[in-house]
């Protein structure tokens, strides 16, 4: 039964016995073991997404501080979005088959994320804390990746004025932004 996904705790009560007493006989007897709550998972995702930079994780990660969420009291980050392409992207690229729920005031999609794991990587890692708007500090970013991570940031946070031949970032945090001036700067465009 375990084998096929049920818990400990809904074995032990069919046997009349107690959750532990189903963990010793599988210990016991050598049964592989899920992941501690991973019986209740309904969908999949690399859950340890953000500990491997790469172009796209960068991109995302620029991405997420832009528009993403960090809940305060529950497990999961969020990624909000008018494009719901962009989104359904970002899902595949994180092996996800969660689905995207649209706010249907704002006509804005949104994809959950729930995973301890990717948020506490989220927080530790990369330093994005909850309420992050006014308080976001840049996170470590390697040069190599740079570039697609300001990117990303720019997709989220960003707009092109045709007229006057600028592009701007938007942002509360201004650490944040001032870094990205600097950034921006070194890299001989006028800020």
């Amino acid at each position: 039964m375990y084998k096929e996904g049920e818990s400990t705790a809904d074995i032990g009560k069919r046997a009349n016995v107690s959750a532990w007493y189903v963990n010793q006989l599988l210990k016991e007897n050598n049964v592989e073991r899920r992941p501690r709550g991973s019986w209740k998972r309904i969908y999949q995702l690399n859950e340890h997404y953000f500990k491997t930079w790469s172009n796209n994780m960068s991109y995302i990660l620029g991405f997420f501080i832009a528009d993403g969420t960090v809940a305060r009291d529950s497990q999961f980050i969020s990624i909000s979005q008018k494009e719901k392409y962009i989104l359904e992207n970002i899902k595949k690229e994180m092996d996800s088959n969660q689905p995207l729920y649209q706010n249907k005031k704002t006509r804005v999609y949104i994809l959950p994320l729930n995973n301890k794991i990717m948020k506490e990587d989220i927080i530790n890692i990369h330093g994005i804390i909850p309420n992050k708007s006014s308080s976001a500090k840049f996170p470590n970013v390697p040069e190599e990746y740079m570039s697609h991570f300001v990117r990303g940031y720019f997709d989220g946070d960003g707009y092109i004025n045709y007229e006057k031949y600028t592009l701007t970032f938007v942002g509360d945090s201004k650490a944040f932004m001032d870094s990205l001036m600097e950034i921006l700067s070194s890299k001989g465009l006028k800020t």
